[in-house]
């Protein structure tokens, strides 16, 4: 389905044309072209100028819009997840689609709206000191091992939230940007609207479980390809390690070795043929599966998002993503 073409709109007229108009005690107003924007607003005194009139654009003209039913292809297996699109950003047009607007739980995925969130509103340079109550996860929850009176930068916090998903460092970051995790999460939820994504709801920063977090394989299409417009959003999804920066409660600078949860930037699965993989973001609950979000390239500059939600494996998880990817 391709997107919507560049048509110039704009409606700030309301019901002041008809078939009568008229100015002052009655008399009608003298318009040769009524349903002409220019002269019937000139012959209220309004003036709008060739520029003014051509600078409304339609909200989606830049993205890839997706229509209700699944767009798949013989050489993708369907039955390998549960939801999957693959996004071409240069053509603006959705190449694959399978269930992108059924609401799925996102898991760590949620992290690319978090990181997104925090490179907007927050600091990168300001620095926080972990709490105790920040560390509060549910037993065998993903992170990336800060303690009790660490400080720590709003960037070394991203690096650890993305690269190993840290649910510790999402706590720390929702706290340090807004004050605390409710008021991120209210946050999280308007920029999410403010991109289209409206049929998301976020209730906590990491996407550890809940029944009321949730979105789409279009929405996060939406969300990320906002993120990948600033150019620290790209560097931390393409990191394949970093070394934190934390100083601990007794003083002492010390270093965290953090390693990519994304098999293609590691080498543990190949990369698909003909396309080098940029970067992005895993996500893995025993309700939400196993999901992947990918920003690609085949070629020189041909760019791609493509996602999947809610594989059964990690095997499965790879395997369909990479015939996402071979199919292009």
């Amino acid at each position: 389905m391709r997107c919507t073409s560049k048509k110039k709109v704009i409606g700030i007229l309301g019901a002041v044309l008809s078939l009568s108009l008229f100015a002052g005690c009655g008399e009608k107003a003298a318009i040769e072209n009524a349903y002409n924007l220019q002269d019937a607003v000139k012959s209220y005194g309004m003036d709008i100028s060739a520029e003014e009139s051509s600078s409304q654009s339609f909200f989606a003209e830049d993205l890839c819009v997706a229509g209700t039913e699944d767009l798949l292809s013989e050489n993708v297996t369907a039955a390998l997840s549960e939801a999957a699109g693959l996004f071409n950003l240069q053509e603006r047009q959705m190449e694959f689609g399978k269930n992108v607007h059924e609401r799925l739980f996102p898991a760590s995925t949620t992290k690319i709206l978090t990181a997104y969130v925090a490179l907007k509103h927050g600091d990168l340079e300001k620095t926080a000191t972990v709490t105790a109550e920040e560390l509060q996860l549910e037993e065998g929850s993903s992170v990336c091992g800060l303690a009790a009176g660490d400080t720590i930068s709003l960037e070394e916090l991203l690096y650890g939230l993305i690269i190993c998903s840290g649910n510790d460092a999402a706590n720390v970051i929702a706290d340090l940007v807004s004050g605390s995790s409710e008021d991120f999460v209210a946050l999280m939820n308007d920029e999410a609207k403010a991109l289209g994504a409206t049929n998301s709801h976020f209730v906590n920063p990491h996407g550890l479980q809940d029944e009321e977090h949730y979105t789409t394989v279009y929405d996060m299409y939406l969300m990320f390809q906002a993120a990948i417009q600033d150019e620290k959003f790209v560097s931390l999804i393409s990191a394949t390690s970093h070394q934190g920066k934390v100083v601990n409660a007794a003083g002492e600078s010390i270093t965290k070795d953090w390693v990519s949860t994304n098999r293609y930037l590691t080498g543990e699965s190949p990369q698909p043929k003909g396309i080098h993989v940029v970067g992005g973001k895993t996500g893995t609950t025993s309700a939400a599966g196993y999901c992947l979000v990918l920003y690609s390239e085949k070629g020189d500059s041909a760019p791609y998002i493509s996602i999947v939600f809610k594989a059964e494996n990690r095997e499965d998880l790879y395997a369909e993503m990479s015939e996402l990817l071979e199919s292009i």
